[in-house]
């Protein structure tokens, strides 16, 4: 679905365009020069459509690239990295992912208002990496000298990744809610399924029933997203489908070079359980609600002057 098309200046037809300073340095100046390449670009029609879907997978693209990056640097590592050097294949990853965030602050692509969120994602992640490898969940490749007990410490900037995905997905997109529920009720619903990760080693496993709650609680919740000239809108619990299907395929690389692997895989790779799924859309539950923390939802109707 999507809202009535927009000015060639790239701002929605009876509202007022995003405020930039949204947007970092570096994006801006993108955003403008995007915008002039794009001011004579059809309004309507096929090609239209072709546009928009090509920004769409721009911005896109430009949301990941932190994650793209470490994926990158942990497939390549695995590749090419050779065995035999002083510097252990692990703590050269965790070597690289330390520059890659330091790059994206300096060059601006991240701001220090979003560091806090991908800080909290390191140590949400981390401590639940120790966790479930200490029960036998999946396991990482040996080697090196940076790590806590098992857990090698690359891996907190994995989940780092999810968090840059998800607030640079937010200030691209123009990300406004409709019907969002109460951050208080959604900070429990994220509580009881981080605890969940843990307690289900132990009592009874209340994902279908957490499950069975977001479905409930976001279940009118719309979101409005703004790519080039038009806004367009999906249910909420689709995006959050579509992310984890997008972790998913990341799994399944990740898993493929062997940088971990779960119980099955060990004596050959095999696909990531499809079951595996409910587990990221769940974590995306928790994504969400860190990020409102820092960016509370907007209504579309209360756009920036």
């Amino acid at each position: 679905m999507s809202e009535p098309s927009t000015p060639a200046d790239g701002a929605p037809r009876g509202s007022r365009r995003r405020d930039q300073h949204d947007l970092t340095a570096v994006e801006r100046w993108i955003d403008d020069r995007a915008n002039r390449l794009l001011r004579d670009a059809p309004d309507g029609g096929a090609r239209a459509k072709a546009v928009e879907f090509l920004v769409f997978g721009a911005k896109q693209a430009w949301a990941c690239i932190f994650g793209a990056a470490m994926l990158a640097v942990i497939v390549a590592a695995r590749l090419w990295y050779p065995d035999d050097v002083w510097l252990a294949r692990n703590d050269a990853l965790v070597v690289a992912a330390i520059v890659i965030q330091v790059v994206m602050i300096v060059t601006r692509l991240e701001t220090g208002r979003e560091l806090w969120v991908i800080v909290l994602f390191h140590v949400v992640g981390t401590g639940m990496e120790l966790f479930k490898t200490g029960v036998g969940s999946w396991e990482y490749d040996g080697g090196g000298v940076l790590h806590l007990g098992a857990v090698p410490l690359y891996t907190g900037f994995m989940y780092a990744a999810v968090g840059s995905y998800m607030v640079r997905v937010y200030r691209l997109f123009d990300l406004r809610f409709d019907r969002y529920p109460r951050v208080w009720l959604t900070t429990i619903i994220a509580a009881g399924i981080y605890v969940n990760f843990f307690s289900q080693h132990f009592i009874v496993d209340l994902r279908w029933v957490l499950l069975a709650a977001v479905l409930v609680v976001f279940a009118r919740t719309m979101m409005h997203f703004r790519v080039f000239r038009r806004t367009h809108r999906m249910p909420v619990l689709v995006a959050f489908l579509l992310v984890a299907c997008f972790i998913w395929i990341a799994e399944n690389i990740g898993t493929i070079t062997g940088a971990w692997l779960y119980p099955n895989q060990e004596d050959g790779w095999q696909l990531v359980p499809l079951t595996k799924l409910v587990s990221w859309f769940l974590l995306m539950m928790i994504s969400v609600v860190m990020v409102t923390w820092v960016y509370p939802p907007k209504r579309p109707d209360r756009l920036p002057t």
